[in-house]
């Protein structure tokens, strides 16, 4: 398989490339830090091909596409992996630069990048598109607005392609984490590491190496199953009650 993973220089992204290419995968490891994706083809070798790419740009994904080799043209797997979460103000407080960079990044770069390799999956009959959504886009928390908005649109989209393609052997999933450790999440969110530590202690949370692990199941089962959604948690994590506030009395 040739596999293209985007945001491949850290966090799930990393975790993804190398569960494939260690694998004996072709990997294309997509990303805005051209050093960290040069650092991950050291580490892997041969299997993995690094291509600097900012998926917010059209231009910069057309151009990525466009370089790469004959050989690698032909792209099975497609993990949309790209994304971030800036900011847990209210909505009322919160960043509208935060709030547009979220939506360029989850939303408008998901979708191009699809777009742009989703028609030769079609001509091939061939493909899967996995895309990396979040908990937070099923369920409404304190601060997630724009973010969780932005991966439930990731949530739906990902069903209408599966609607769009039923009838062809191109499959399109969602993963849904919910707390996830180890990665850049909450240090990208927070702009403060302590603040972001807290956010882990006294917790076993997900760890990048789970969700490439089911990037890997998804995309290695038979090619008649589609997985159209896996949402997973920690067992540190739980669901609670609605919350109600109470005017003192």
């Amino acid at each position: 398989m040739i596999v293209f993973v985007t945001g491949a220089t850290s966090g799930f992204g990393a975790a993804i490339a190398r569960k494939f290419a260690l694998n004996g995968h072709k990997v294309i490891a997509t990303g805005r830090r051209k050093e960290r994706l040069d650092a991950l083809a050291h580490e892997i070798g041969g299997q993995l091909l690094p291509i600097e790419m900012d998926v917010t740009s059209k231009e910069s994904i057309q151009s990525a596409l466009d370089s790469l080799p004959a050989d690698w043209k032909e792209i099975d797997v497609l993990v949309n992996n790209a994304g971030l979460a800036l900011g847990v103000a209210p909505a009322h407080e919160a960043s509208l630069e935060q709030w547009e960079t979220m939506i360029a990044t989850n939303c408008q770069g998901l979708v191009t990048v699809t777009r742009l390799i989703l028609p030769d999956m079609v001509k091939r009959d061939r493909g899967t598109v996995i895309n990396i959504s979040s908990s937070a886009g099923a369920y409404a928390y304190p601060g997630a607005n724009v973010y969780g908005a932005s991966k439930a649109f990731v949530d739906q989209f990902s069903k209408n392609l599966r609607a769009d393609l039923a009838g062809t052997n191109v499959r399109a999933s969602n993963i849904a984490p919910g707390l996830a450790g180890g990665t850049e999440f909450s240090n990208v969110r927070l702009q403060d590491d302590a603040a972001a530590a807290k956010v882990y202690e006294g917790t076993t949370p997900l760890s990048a190496e789970d969700i490439a692990e089911t990037a890997w199941w998804i995309a290695t089962l038979p090619a008649h199953v589609n997985i159209n959604h896996v949402e997973i948690m920690p067992t540190c994590q739980g669901f609670g009650p609605l919350a109600i506030k109470r005017k003192p009395v």
